[in-house]
């Protein structure tokens, strides 16, 4: 029999890992039109699957507004939660796929005002990703239980989401007509990339000693393995975007050597972080493969398939397009493919479990009592 629950459960339990959604369906919708095929009915359903992002987006906003709401007390204790604090990293780059969209379908429906939307969006993105790019270090470091043994990729939601902005900041520039706003924006742009980019290659690199140490952590968190991708693909597609834009923003200002070495510099760049992200793609297939032996219990978790294939493919196209170079182009199809196979097979048993109710669960609750101060918000 189906446990249907009821909505103000869903509400008491909705928790912010939810947004993982928003993130893979929105990197899928502008993967899709990145697409080198003249082909309407791709952009067709490339588009058509931002709309659902977009209301994917606003029902998962008004679930966890309305838990802040009725349950408070309840809602606050994710701030010393070691794992669901990490995913508030998840709402701003949710945000970041249906900012990139309006430029990618809203500017063709809406012209200007899409682009307009797109920017006062991006500043609300920038500024939630800052936050909670200090905010969930800080409380790591002063209130949450933290050890090497229990680490995973999970650590870098939170530090990743200000490149994500990056990335969104160099598809705005292009529509930025004037040349010092242009400027300033790129400028952000590029201190957004090395407000995430180093910190999260530092989280990298303890997360490689963890898993020699300490090997493959639980099949619960099988699907962490791929966030690991998540910031170097974001990291290379930052160089690469940004790179394509410096040459015309320099220029403008009268600096072109600048923007000469800064579109080599995002070529380079974006090639030798592509091919670091390979290392770990492959390296995450053999592990995934031997999680699957073992059986590889369905959670949300599995959402981390999806966004950080998703951003390493965009990567892949870009590099592609920049370089011209035909055996990238070939991966990143085959990428693009794989990435819609995860999505598939997620959406539906992420369909599944929302329809049964068991997926609405607040580790913050459901480890250990809950103290009196919380249990007058359940009555």
């Amino acid at each position: 029999m189906v446990n249907v629950k009821s909505l103000r459960e869903i509400i008491q339990q909705f928790t912010p890992n939810w947004y993982t959604a928003t993130m893979g369906t929105g990197i899928l919708a502008l993967a899709l039109n990145q697409l080198p095929f003249n082909v309407p009915v791709l952009h067709q359903l490339a588009e058509g699957l931002w709309f659902f992002n977009i209301g994917l987006f606003v029902l998962f906003s008004v679930l966890y507004f309305a838990r802040w709401v009725l349950f408070q007390s309840q809602a606050r204790r994710i701030f010393s939660h070691s794992v669901m604090s990490m995913f508030f990293g998840a709402i701003p780059m949710g945000l970041a796929t249906i900012i990139n969209g309006f430029l990618a379908f809203g500017i063709p429906r809406w012209g200007d005002t899409a682009v307009s939307i797109a920017q006062i969006l991006w500043w609300v993105d920038m500024a939630m990703a800052i936050f909670i790019g200090v905010l969930i270090p800080f409380l790591m470091f002063t209130r949450q239980d933290h050890s090497m043994e229990k680490m995973t990729a999970v650590w870098l939601l939170p530090v990743v989401a200000a490149e994500v902005a990056a990335v969104s900041a160099g598809l705005l520039i292009p529509h930025i007509s004037n040349p010092h706003a242009a400027l300033e924006m790129i400028i952000i742009a590029y201190a957004l990339w090395a407000f995430s980019v180093p910190i999260a290659f530092s989280i990298l690199v303890i997360l490689i000693m963890r898993l020699m140490l300490h090997k493959l952590p639980h099949k619960d968190m099988a699907a962490s393995g791929f966030l690991a991708l998540g910031p170097i693909g974001t990291g290379a597609l930052g160089l690469l975007v940004l790179g394509a834009d410096a040459a015309h923003v320099f220029t403008a200002v009268n600096m072109p050597m600048i923007g000469d070495v800064a579109s080599g510099a995002g070529v380079i760049g974006g090639a030798i972080l592509w091919g670091y992200g390979m290392w770990w793609l492959l390296l995450t297939v053999l592990t995934t493969a031997r999680y699957i032996k073992q059986g590889m219990p369905f959670n949300l978790g599995w959402w981390g398939f999806t966004f950080p294939l998703g951003v390493y493919s965009l990567a892949t196209l870009a590099l592609a397009r920049q370089t011209h170079v035909d055996f990238i182009l070939s991966i990143g199809l085959g990428l693009v493919g794989c990435l819609a196979l995860f999505w598939s097979i997620v959406m539906v048993r992420t369909l599944q479990g929302a329809y049964r109710g068991t997926l609405f669960v607040s580790p913050c609750l459901t480890k250990g009592s809950i103290p009196e101060d919380f249990k007058s918000d359940m009555v």
